[in-house]
């Protein structure tokens, strides 16, 4: 038999006994204040994550219309000069967004955590291929600096005035050619005639990587000496050149009948279509 003790201010439990026997007593007032200590910041600390998750869904949004904007302009610019410039792009999307705001938001870094150098320009494909990396603060409360990485990934395609005309077959098809090479071409916008130029930061050089998978080396011809903050690279190509005067970013092509060829092998990209 349990009986509740009203003549205390807490309450108290007392279990019946027969005379000489002794009574324990139970004093369950802390019982409440523990769980209270426990349920309280385990809820705050939910509303701030849901708060955080909002945030960093609208960092995103902004990120991806900004990127989205500036790629416009980008495709415009091609349209006069055909070079992929990664770092104003970046600045075209800070500009969109605003410096101050995005040194107020959530991105690890502010201006300076977001990277366009992955972005660059097919010509072969004539599209804009757009890639924002950038990193978020994760609100982790363990020592340290913890982040997750994002990118916005898009894809435009680009106005470059050129138009295919009807092909001739046969020896009387006309081809295109450079000047030292040894290869003949059916496509005016093949790669290796219409070189993907991509203006980059020498800093972020150390990372990057052609087509092919190799490493970019400094130009026999332009790099003499100390080299420039921002550097040109090709999309297929193995050097990096401080100017874009460089005979290594230049193409000279002119367009022959295929009967006229000889001694020149087909390109083993276009001439097989």
């Amino acid at each position: 038999m349990i009986k509740l003790n009203k003549d205390s201010n807490s309450p108290k439990m007392e279990r019946a006994s027969a005379p000489g026997i002794k009574v324990k007593k139970y004093n369950i007032k802390g019982i409440i204040t523990i769980e209270a200590a426990l349920a309280i910041p385990l809820f705050l600390f939910a509303v701030i994550c849901l708060i955080y998750l909002i945030e960093v869904r609208n960092i995103r949004l902004v990120l991806h219309n900004a990127s989205q904007s500036a790629a416009k302009e980008t495709v415009e610019d091609l349209a006069v000069l055909p070079v992929f410039n990664s770092v104003k792009m970046q600045q075209k999307i800070i500009k969109n967004i605003g410096e101050e705001r995005l040194e107020r938001s959530l991105l690890d870094g502010g201006t300076s955590a977001i990277s366009c150098w992955k972005s660059y320009y097919d010509m072969v494909h004539g599209e804009v291929n757009i890639c924002v990396e950038y990193k978020v603060k994760l609100p982790i409360p363990l020592p340290g600096n913890y982040s997750a990485k994002y990118a916005e990934n898009i894809k435009m395609s680009a106005w470059n005035g050129y138009q295919d005309g009807e092909d001739t077959e046969g020896e009387d098809e006309l081809v295109y050619i450079t000047e030292l090479g040894t290869v003949w071409h059916r496509s005016a916008t093949c790669p290796y005639l219409q070189l993907s130029i991509q203006y980059v930061p020498y800093t972020g050089l150390g990372n990057m990587r052609n087509e092919s998978g190799g490493r970019y080396h400094a130009c026999e011809r332009c790099v003499i000496g100390t080299t420039m903050t921002g550097i040109y690279i090709t999309q297929y190509g193995d050097r990096y050149h401080n100017s874009l005067n460089c005979s290594g970013l230049k193409r000279t092509i002119r367009t022959i009948k295929k009967s006229q060829t000889a001694g020149k092998r087909g390109c083993s990209k276009c001439a097989s279509e």
